[in-house]
């Protein structure tokens, strides 16, 4: 049996439009840029949007990878050195349900090439859709980005009501983004942590959170990730502390990463 030296982490949002795939996006950047090899794998199945954010047509896509004549390297696009991603697509209606069997068919294609990275992270869909609860279960690591606006917030408790009530999840940590100011995070941090822990007995995280930045607007226009845009920006600034979090994370866990699968369904590896 390999030892596993990989750190898989999942990144979901209760609700669309916080921001989920800007940030898992650039996170991989930032942890790039630490000399990590790491790959991405688009799982929002039903409005894929990593491809148009970095401004490219992949020939192919997760769709593909489920035909038997097809592998995991033939659908991987390279970003940049070190930095891969698998790509997902929209509007194909078997992959925003996707059942157990095509569940197992993608992800047994591709561990076998996961573990050759530092990271496997996986942009989840917003909400609690079946196939969304199913892939949050599988990484060692959930993200759960919010925003400080109220929608934003139910949502993602309800997100993860179901994951720790359904599926026995109980573990995450929490992102604030577009915040105006480091007591407006620690006030939208604190009241889901408390909602989660007066009604749910979980006590979240806080990895920390993103300034409401103009240049991530910009950099979005451009379908330039933010950290190759405007490295310098307080945006790009917050992400690259998280990475460097994940990182500590990862080297004082190392020992308990190694015994454990990239993915927990597929002890194979």
């Amino acid at each position: 049996m390999n030892r596993n030296n990989t750190l898989s982490l999942s990144v979901m949002s209760g609700k669309g439009g916080v921001g989920k795939t800007n940030i898992i996006l650039n996170l991989g950047y930032a942890l790039n840029r630490e000399r990590m090899k790491v790959m991405l794998m688009d799982c929002d199945l039903g409005l894929a949007n990593l491809d148009v954010l970095l401004g490219i047509s992949p020939e192919r896509n997760l769709h593909d990878l489920l035909r038997s004549d097809v592998d995991t390297e033939d659908v991987l696009v390279c970003i940049e050195e070190g930095f891969d991603m698998l790509p997902a697509t929209s509007g194909i209606p078997e992959l925003v349900e996707m059942d157990e069997d095509l569940q197992d068919i993608l992800f047994r294609k591709l561990i076998n090439l996961a573990g050759e990275y530092d990271y496997l992270m996986l942009d989840l869909g917003a909400g609690i859709s079946n196939t969304v609860l199913s892939f949050a279960t599988l990484p060692q690591l959930r993200i759960v980005v919010v925003t400080p606006e109220p929608t934003s917030l139910t949502d993602s408790y309800a997100m993860i009501k179901v994951l720790a009530t359904q599926r026995g999840i109980k573990d995450f940590l929490v992102i604030v983004n577009q915040a105006t100011s480091p007591a407006e995070a620690a006030q939208t941090f604190e009241r889901l942590d408390a909602a989660c822990r007066n009604f749910l007995n979980i006590e979240l995280r806080n990895l920390g959170f993103i300034h409401q930045d103009r240049t991530l607007v910009e950099a979005v226009r451009r379908q330039t990730p933010l950290l190759k845009f405007a490295p310098n920006s307080p945006a790009a600034k917050d992400i690259s502390a998280m990475a460097r979090k994940i990182m500590r994370y990862r080297e004082d866990n190392r020992e308990r990463i190694l015994g454990r699968p990239i993915l927990k369904d597929f002890p194979s590896l």
